[in-house]
């Protein structure tokens, strides 16, 4: 790659101290963080499956066959009951994610007397909001996850989580929710395509949301989240073929080795190292899936003695060698690809 006058910022730099000499062209190197990385490796998909907007008093109910269920307001307010007498009231701007649970319940208006029984309709189209504001909006999505995302995302999540849009650490959430509004409305050319890109953003500012929660209980989510294991983590995200030392990764995170070992596990649920060999086999996934790189090859690269010790390990985790993996994911259908939006008359 040529040089055209790179500079190097550090993280710490704002935007504002940057500057852009006409006669020097300077590259902006992008950030990166350790969940964008989980985010590109494992299998992770964000779909919005249905959606409904109606004038209270309503009630629309249905099986829940997700692992991670997500329903949002866009507009209005609607009450939300499910199986193990769980129940949330959302009011605009909040989210409901729901975890393993087989029905769900929703009712705009009062939770007494007769509602108007709806579903969803069979697919997207757009919907002229009456101009008085007087309907609920609410769209219903879902999370697709492969193995190694259920072990991210399931310790993470409560079987029935709540998040307000009034919470500050909601700010970006309540900005993808309006664009979900504006696309769910407006009828623009290529409104089926921008829908399935902001579920990916729903997603992930879900995801972010979670993140910054203080009762995070501990799992991938919260390690990614740990300021002071950062540095540790990133030596083991930048080269996870080296034969990392418990010192050198306590030395990162500036502590003593039995500090860092029990803050690890504490935050986590894994060792330093139970984390590092999980991590190689995600990175193994994604290349067994995606690229032709052979099982000797990636057993070099994410430093195993040999690939026969590359395969047990593999195997272990995985539950096949890594060339029966190839060969199952590779030619059966693409399950965590998104499906044409609203498909199925469902929220």
């Amino acid at each position: 790659m040529v040089n055209v006058g790179t500079r190097r910022t550090s993280p710490d730099d704002h935007p504002a101290d940057v500057h852009f000499p006409d006669d020097h062209p300077v590259a902006v190197h992008l950030p990166d963080d350790h969940l964008s990385d989980v985010l590109r490796h494992v299998e992770i998909h964000g779909v919005i499956s249905g959606g409904l907007v109606a004038r209270a008093p309503w009630v629309s109910r249905g099986e829940v066959t997700d692992d991670v269920k997500i329903v949002a307001v866009l507009r209005g307010r609607a009450h939300l009951r499910t199986d193990g007498g769980a129940s949330a009231h959302l009011t605009e701007g909040d989210v409901a994610v729901l975890r393993h649970r087989t029905w769900l319940a929703l009712r705009g208006g009062s939770p007494h007397g007769t509602a108007r029984e709806i579903a969803p309709p069979v697919g997207w189209s757009a919907r002229p909001l009456d101009a008085s504001g007087q309907s609920d909006v609410v769209i219903g999505g879902h999370v697709h996850l492969g193995p190694a995302a259920r072990e991210l995302l399931h310790p993470a999540l409560p079987p029935v989580g709540h998040l307000h849009g009034s919470d500050p650490a909601a700010r970006r959430l309540r900005t993808v929710l309006g664009l979900l509004l504006e696309e769910f409305s407006g009828g623009e050319p290529g409104s089926g395509f921008a829908l399935a890109q902001y579920a990916q953003l729903l997603m992930l500012e879900t995801l972010r949301a979670y993140a910054a929660r203080p009762d995070l209980p501990p799992g991938w989510l919260r390690l990614l989240a740990d300021e002071r294991l950062r540095p540790a983590v990133r030596l083991m995200h930048d080269d996870p073929g080296r034969p990392w030392r418990l010192e050198q990764l306590a030395r990162a995170a500036t502590m003593s080795r039995t500090a860092f070992a029990e803050s690890f596990r504490r935050t986590s649920g894994f060792t330093p190292f139970a984390y590092l060999h999980r991590w190689r086999i995600v990175l193994a996934e994604h290349a067994l899936r995606h690229t032709d790189t052979s099982v000797d090859a990636l057993a070099a690269r994410l430093g195993y003695a040999s690939p026969t010790s590359f395969s047990t390990a593999f195997r272990r985790t995985v539950g096949m060698p890594p060339s029966a993996y190839r060969r199952a994911r590779r030619t059966a259908p693409t399950s965590g690809a998104a499906p044409a939006v609203g498909r199925r008359a469902r929220l």
